[in-house]
Order: structure tokens, then sequence, then C-alpha cells
């Protein structure tokens, strides 16, 4: 592991999946692309895995025995656990967003191309530990009484609480104190925040902006630090202070 995070050829997942045929095909195929994968089966058995050694990202099923994936995908982002992949048969837009209401990272319909879900693991991983260049922000931006670290990847309350963010809600965070005063685009957002090469859908932006407010409390006592810009996309309005 670097020191931004795993790198990918190294990386631990933990796969969560009550199927045991999905869990070797899975396994497999991620552990041939240079992968370390522990598998479980319900909700026990992640906190069992997680008691032993923390992955570098979880990939979850949505239908477990027991307490179901999106159960426990709120309780992983809630205790600010690794990122996760959801793994679902209910593959509708209101499932998706659902999942990533619950603090996941991304959503992939079932059954999956263990390519696509390939993919996808990188490119989370990569969000996580994309270093920081003398030419990006510098170590810590201040708004409104917030301090955001870029290299920490914490965010405190002006009372200087630390505010868990999954790994989506800080790319999307940074996209916006880099662009302050400016209208960007729901398509503008997917592009800062996760690359260019990101098939990730306009609606998770709007989900993850929703969390985002509810977590700056935003628009208490008129502090609306993200403006919705009718037909046009959103503005961050704080005044943003690099140190």
């Amino acid at each position: 592991m670097n020191a931004h995070g795993p790198d990918t050829a190294t990386a631990q997942i933990l796969l969560v999946d009550d199927d045991p045929g999905i869990c070797d095909v899975i396994s497999e195929f991620l552990v041939r692309h240079g992968f370390g994968v522990d598998c479980a089966e319900d909700g026990p058995g992640l906190a069992k895995a997680l008691a032993q050694k923390r992955p570098d990202l979880i990939v979850l099923d949505v239908m477990l025995p027991g307490e179901d994936g999106l159960t426990l995908c709120r309780k992983l982002a809630a205790a600010d656990g690794p990122p996760v992949i959801i793994l679902s048969a209910m593959g509708d837009d209101t499932d998706r967003i659902v999942g990533l209401e619950l603090g996941a990272d991304d959503y992939l319909p079932k059954p999956c191309n263990p390519r696509e879900l390939l993919a996808r693991i990188k490119a989370v991983l990569r969000r996580r530990s994309e270093p920081r260049t003398e030419t990006a922000l510098s170590a810590e931006c201040e708004f409104s009484g917030w301090r955001l670290d870029l290299v920490r990847r914490e965010l405190r309350s002006p009372d200087g609480v630390m505010v868990n963010l999954s790994s989506g809600e800080f790319s999307l965070l940074r996209a916006l104190v880099e662009h302050p005063q400016r209208i960007l685009t729901r398509d503008q957002l997917l592009d800062f925040a996760r690359g260019p090469d990101s098939d990730a859908y306009d609606r998770a932006i709007d989900v993850q902006i929703s969390r985002l407010r509810r977590k700056l409390d935003d628009g208490e006592g008129g502090n609306e630090l993200i403006r919705t810009i009718r037909n046009e996309g959103y503005m961050f309005t704080g005044k943003v202070v690099r140190r």
C-alpha cells in the first residue's frame, strides 16, 4: 500500500455474497488480476472478516440471509468503513439511488460482467488514492468555518467535529470547492469528481448533492453553500480559503 492508498495490484477485496458459485467466479477473476480476495456470506461473516483485517474495498450483495446488503451498507458508511460497491439483482434506477443514498460508492446490477466489476473496483480505488500534486489545491481548504483536508480526506465542522464522507461525497465536495462561485453542470461534476471515463448517470450527482447538503446542514440559517441553478446545475457559494 502506498502513502495515498492501496495499489490496485495489491488491494484487498472483501466479497460478501451467499452464492458460492458467484463468489468462486468473481474471486478467481480478481485474483488473476492481482487482487487479494476474502469472502463472507452474511452480516456476521462480514463483521468477523472486518475484525481480522480491514479490506481496501467491499463488494456487497443486497440479497443476503439475515440483514440485507443495504442495511449493512448503511452501517459501514456510518462507521467510516471501506468503500462499497453494491451488487443486486434489483437493478432499476430506484434501487440504485437507494444504494447510493445509503453510502455506496458504486452499484452494479446482477448478473454483472466480471470485467465491468474489475473496472469499477479500479475506479473507486483510484479515486481514493489519487495523489495530490503541487498544482492541485493546498492541503486544507476552509469555507464558512468548515475545514476540508485534502490529504487526510477529512471534513471538520465549524465546531471541530469530524464528518464522515464516502469516497463519492469527498470527490464531489472537492470538485465543488475547487470551482467556487461557478455554475457546474452535472456532466462537469461527473468529470471533475469521477473522471471523464465515468459512465455514472447524472441522477447519482443529485443524490450525492443531497447527502452533502445534509452533512453540511446546508440551507440552515440561510447558509446555502450548494445552490441549485435551475436547468443548469449547481454552484458552490462559499468563499474558499486555501492553506
